[in-house]
């Protein structure tokens, strides 16, 4: 990472209010680097999982329980050499790529507080990872890099939690279908990658039922978020992949849970990555919001 990436993210981070709780999630995190420094990733470590992560909103920003599960997973995986993401938020066929280039990150929610608007997460260039996926890609004349494009909240709001250092190249693609067998078949092509230490992560929310929430009662988990979130670990435990990809029809509590299916559907590029696509373990569980933030990894 350069001097002047640090600094930039430094300082967007040194504005965030001292009592603010994702500032003493720096310093946490901070901590726990000089008594122990990340161990990086080397081949006799073998290939690092395929993560399918409950991303959250700028509001998880604010909860300091979810912050500590999501680093705690990060440093008990050697940290990589790179990242690939596809996020619920970006939405784009034919497949296509982040800048390869550090640039603005997307800031596409509304309504937050200014200080997420300021935000910066300047990771290093990323493009010799952006060659070794495109060439791993079907028709990889035809994969397009936007190269005014930075990565969305679904990439940034996540790693920047899980890797506040901003040290690591990360280059996000496009979801270019939601039909789970070529959105396994994508993950496929970037199995290879874990190989050479790169973390290959589908980012969206277990359930994301927005328009159903009870806003006056945070503190309830709706019966369709619990019943589609048990339905899913059921068959996540099962190894059952044909009916996770028949949720739309066999999935209690549809279509509230998933009243549109980009938040889901990552987890078959998750999925499609692992060496055993019917073998994954959940590393955090429970809701927030009344929305089910399962995430797992599959090896």
């Amino acid at each position: 990472m350069t001097n002047s990436a640090v600094s930039t993210t430094a300082a967007a981070d040194a504005r965030i209010p001292a009592e603010h709780p994702f500032a003493a999630h720096l310093r946490h995190a901070a901590a726990m680097e000089r008594a122990e420094p990340h161990r990086p990733w080397t081949p006799a470590a073998g290939p690092l999982p395929a993560l399918y992560i409950s991303h959250g909103a700028p509001m998880l920003f604010e909860m300091p329980d979810w912050m500590t599960q999501l680093h705690t997973w990060a440093r008990a995986l050697p940290k990589p050499r790179a990242i690939v993401i596809v996020s619920a938020h970006w939405e784009s066929a034919p497949l296509s790529i982040t800048s390869s280039q550090p640039t603005e990150l997307v800031y596409d929610f509304g309504g937050f507080h200014p200080m997420y608007y300021r935000m910066r997460y300047d990771t290093p260039p990323a493009a010799e990872l952006a060659r070794q996926v495109v060439g791993l890609l079907p028709d990889a004349e035809q994969v397009h890099e936007h190269r005014g494009r930075g990565l969305d909240h679904g990439a940034w709001v996540p790693l920047k939690i899980m890797y506040p250092d901003a040290d690591i190249p990360v280059l996000q693609l496009s979801m270019p279908t939601h039909d789970p067998d070529r959105l396994m078949a994508l993950g496929q092509r970037l199995k290879a990658l874990r190989e050479s230490g790169v973390l290959v992560i589908g980012s969206g929310y277990m359930t994301h039922g927005l328009p159903f929430i009870d806003w006056h009662n945070l503190d309830q988990v709706p019966g369709w978020s619990a019943d589609f979130d048990q339905w899913a670990a059921d068959a996540l435990t099962r190894g059952d992949v044909d009916q996770l990809a028949g949720f739309r029809s066999k999935a209690p509590g549809m279509p509230y849970a998933h009243p549109t299916v980009e938040h889901f559907t990552p987890l078959f590029v998750t999925l499609g990555a692992a060496t055993d696509p019917t073998a994954s373990t959940t590393v955090i569980d429970g809701y927030a919001l009344g929305l089910a933030k399962r995430s797992l990894q599959a090896a």
